[in-house]
């Protein structure tokens, strides 16, 4: 099986800037989607960013401007840089991975195979 793990969760100021990393292996991860989800107390899992298997994004509404995707397939890794950094933004950050492919950026939880463990992230005000 796939196995991802997140790391680079942390506590920043409201305004900061975080980088997030997931790193997989047992798979041919170049040819994986890529994603980022999050999860706060009490809500539902909530999409954040994707990536495709050639690098190409997409954002959440709330995100965009702020947040950047980007994988480095050499190494097997997938980061989200998080800037500007609001309250709002506080939440339990999965990376998750879907295998097999799509025509279509892929914005539910469902959508995919892989899940990663979660690294906290909480923004202070």
């Amino acid at each position: 099986q796939v196995q991802l793990v997140e790391s680079g969760g942390g506590l920043v100021q409201a305004g900061g800037s975080l980088r997030l990393s997931c790193a997989a292996s047992g798979g041919t991860f170049s040819r994986y989607i890529m994603g980022w989800f999050r999860q706060a107390p009490g809500k539902e899992r909530e999409f954040v960013a994707t990536v495709t298997w050639n690098g190409g994004p997409y954002y959440a509404d709330s995100v965009k401007g702020r947040f950047l995707i980007s994988r480095d397939n050499a190494k097997n890794t997938v980061y989200l840089q998080m800037a500007s950094l609001k309250p709002e933004d506080t939440a339990v950050y999965y990376c998750a991975a879907n295998y097999r492919g799509s025509f279509h950026y892929l914005l539910n939880s469902e959508d995919y195979d892989y899940w990663g463990q979660g690294t906290q992230v909480t923004v202070s005000s």
